[in-house]
């Protein structure tokens, strides 16, 4: 007998009980649209933290001060006082930094004319638009000498603008930021959220020396953001930083460091692996419904065996060989996981981009996943069909034509 005959015999023998048969794949269905769906969650997870760190600078490195102990309590890190501008500048000598830009944060109340908003206040250096690559939208970022000089001009983020100044030009404006007039010099392109949550529009630039002279009084900084000259050397750039401040700061072989110094990737690393880690388990607790399906076809493929138990004796009585018995019955089971696979298939696209549409979470369906979802679905259908099909080929011709 050939396959095709087979074939033809196996979707004939399906289409006479329609509703057991839909039944019957709508586990396969569930569980290959699931697999597809909670692996498109993850996979867009991974892709869209990966895109935040190309966004970000793949070379960037980030040289924060140590934590700081108070009476038994660290207090966290970058709250120490070990960085100073000094180390800011020792830093650009260093083999493999392109650029760098020393940095302080506050918290500031901003107003202007009748409006006024609470946001972050980043004291940074000039290099800071060209390590991260943003530009600005409106007017310049500020310059040298306003950063020598610790000069009073603030760089919007898009969201304060829109906050304080609306659809005004707020080039040249005068801002209060805690009670100190600053002149607006620029305003930076929007850059939406970044892997953490945290809103990047939302903020106020303005020259590192000047939060450190007229808002804190301090003479240290708390970070300093490095971007390597090349994104292969980041890793050995960022050893070269640490060998450097180590040396500065007089520390012993031994001794903890005194700062930290962290590569984009490193600060990522947790993070993909957390997705990846959940990916797997939901792709896991979706594939009990593979096997649940499995077995849901296994169950009435021996049904089929049952009632078709005369119609085997007839077969083999008129010269099908056992063999023949058991591939007709195989391939019934194949298709069925087959089609229910290929149904799941198309289900789980259907409800990634449904995920996309209504939630605004990234999904991204990956090949890999559509291939292993159809293979582990006809797989199923062979392992879970082998032995109702076995049991078919096994009976006897005598006994099958007796059997009422």
């Amino acid at each position: 007998m050939s396959f095709l005959m087979i074939l033809r015999i196996a979707v004939k023998a399906l289409n006479r009980n329609k509703m057991r048969t839909a039944l019957t794949m709508l586990g396969m269905i569930i569980g290959v649209a699931a697999v597809i769906t909670m692996v498109a969650l993850g996979t867009g997870a991974q892709t869209s933290i990966e895109a935040q760190i190309q966004s970000a600078g793949t070379n960037m490195v980030m040289v924060s001060a140590g934590n700081f102990t108070q009476g038994g309590v660290r207090q966290g890190q970058g709250n120490a006082s070990t960085l100073t501008p000094d180390d800011a500048v020792a830093i650009q000598g260093v083999q493999g930094v392109q650029y760098k830009a020393a940095g302080v944060n506050t918290r500031g109340q901003l107003v202007a004319g009748n409006q006024n908003w609470g946001t972050q206040v980043q004291g940074t250096d000039v290099d800071l638009p060209l390590i991260r690559s943003w530009p600005t939208q409106q007017g310049a970022f500020f310059t040298p000498t306003d950063v020598a000089t610790a000069a009073k001009v603030a760089v919007l983020g898009s969201v304060v603008r829109d906050q304080l100044f609306g659809d005004i030009d707020p080039i040249g404006q005068v801002i209060r930021i805690n009670n100190q007039p600053f002149t607006v010099s620029g305003v930076m392109i929007s850059k939406g959220q970044s892997g953490m949550g945290q809103d990047q529009d939302d903020v106020v630039f303005v020259p590192y020396t000047t939060v450190m002279k007229k808002m804190r009084g301090i003479t240290y900084i708390q970070q300093v953001t490095v971007s390597a000259a090349s994104a292969s050397d980041t890793s050995a750039t960022a050893d070269r930083i640490a060998t450097l401040l180590r040396t500065r700061h007089k520390i012993q072989p031994g001794d903890p460091d005194d700062f930290m110094v962290r590569t984009m990737e490193e600060m990522a690393s947790v993070r993909v692996q957390a997705t990846q880690t959940m990916t797997s388990l939901l792709a896991g607790i979706a594939g009990v419904s593979l096997l649940v399906g499995g077995i849901g076809i296994m169950n009435i493929m021996l049904v089929s065996v049952t009632e078709r138990t005369r119609e085997i004796g007839l077969r083999m009585a008129i010269g099908a060989r056992s063999r023949d018995v058991l591939l007709q019955f195989l391939v019934e089971a194949v298709v069925l996981s087959l089609f229910g696979g290929g149904i799941g298939i198309a289900m789980g696209f259907a409800l990634a981009q449904g995920v996309t549409l209504w939630q605004g979470w990234p999904t991204a369906v990956s090949p890999n996943a559509v291939v292993v979802a159809f293979a582990f679905a006809a797989m199923t259908g062979i392992f879970f069909g082998f032995y109702p099909a076995r049991k078919a080929a096994a009976l006897d011709p005598i006994d099958a034509l007796r059997f009422e």
